[in-house]
Formats: C-alpha cells, structure tokens, sequence
C-alpha cells in the first residue's frame, strides 16, 4: 500500500505559516482536536507544530504565558523540518517514520502535498489484521520455503474458506516464517486445521473474535 492512499491532501489541511503567533497554532489546535499541524510557506513545507515542542518553547522562555503567547512565532518551533515523505512512499516507512509524531508531511522535494496521520495509519494496520471484523484469527508457521504461500492457498480454496486478512512475518531465524490468517466462522474448522498439518504448517493459535 501507498502513502497517497492515505494522504489528507493539501486543500483538506489545516495548516499554518511560519508567521503566526504560537497563539494561533494552539488556538488551531484546540479547535480541530488534533494534536499536530503542518507549518507551510506558500507551498513550501517547513515542518510541524505541535502541542509538546509548544508548551516546552514556552517553559524554555522564561517570558510570562501572555508575552510568550504574543511575541514567539509558530517558525520560532516548529521540528521535523527534514523529516518527509514522497508520495509514492510505502505505508512500511509511514509507519517507522511516525512513531514519535502524530502526523508526518508528504512533499515532492519541498513541495507540501499533504499529511498522513498516525490515526490514518493505525486504521489500515487494524484493517490488514481484519481486526473489526468477526472470524477465526490462525496464527501458523512454515519452513521458510519456496511455494509454501501457494500450498496455503490451494488448502484455502479446498475448503472455501472465506479470508479475511493474511499476514505474513519472517521469524528471527530466517528459517521459519510465521502467518497470521483470519477467516470467516464455518463449520470445518477441524477439517481445514488438519489439512493445514499435512500441507507443513504448524498451528500455533487459534482465536475466536466476536
């Protein structure tokens, strides 16, 4: 999955310039309940502002909250002014580059295009797991083989299973890889966990989910 399948674009953003008061941001802030905003310059992308780097600049300041407020521009804090991603980034980088920040730029060198959330990004992780919907959550292992994706699905088709979501992870040894599969509640659980053993995969959990 691509970073613009999830990107709030430009026109959809509420965004601020270097220029504003600090006053302005937090006001910003407070009325669109979020936690972050993109600065922007024209088009140019110049980083975020965010509750915490404004509330530790005030501290910082030593100035009283109202002079701090009417004198100290959203330029004067903003961070993650290097910090970006390219349109056509995958949602693997998204997610590693916001683990620290609830929203992160995407640009086309410094062209501001738009943002991804950390919010946006969680729903698709919780949609790839299928984790709002009701079904048997399978969490197998197979040797790290050639074909071993293309057994699971002749099982799959064998039994009409109706999937989910399939995630695959490679275990820490290279040699094993573990898959997380979610399907639709039938009445052949017994039978497609079985075939499963006799196609080389071990069953390590099987889960419920209402």
């Amino acid at each position: 999955m691509f970073v613009k399948s999830v990107m709030v674009k430009r026109e959809k953003c509420i965004k601020i310039s270097p220029e504003d008061l600090v006053k302005t941001g937090m006001e910003l802030l407070e009325k669109h309940h979020v936690d972050a905003l993109p600065v922007v310059e024209g088009n140019t992308y110049k980083g975020i502002f965010t509750w915490y780097h404004a509330y530790r600049a005030y501290f910082e300041s030593g100035k009283s909250k109202e002079d701090f407020l009417t004198v100290a521009r959203a330029g004067d804090i903003i961070v993650n002014g290097n910090v970006s991603l390219g349109v056509d980034a995958v949602y693997e980088e998204a997610l590693l580059k916001l683990n620290d920040f609830p929203i992160i730029a995407v640009t086309a060198g410094e062209e501001f295009l738009g943002i991804v959330t950390r919010f946006d990004v969680m729903n698709q992780l919780q949609s790839a797991f299928g984790y709002k919907r009701k079904g048997i959550r399978i969490s197998i292992t197979s040797a790290e083989t050639e074909g071993q994706i293309g057994k699971l699905a002749e099982v799959i088709d064998k039994y009409r299973e109706s999937v989910i979501s399939l995630v695959t992870f490679d275990e820490t040894d290279k040699l094993i890889r573990r898959i997380v599969l979610k399907i639709e509640k039938k009445n052949n659980a017994d039978k497609f966990l079985k075939e499963l053993g006799k196609a080389g995969f071990r069953v390590l959990d099987i889960t419920e989910e209402e």
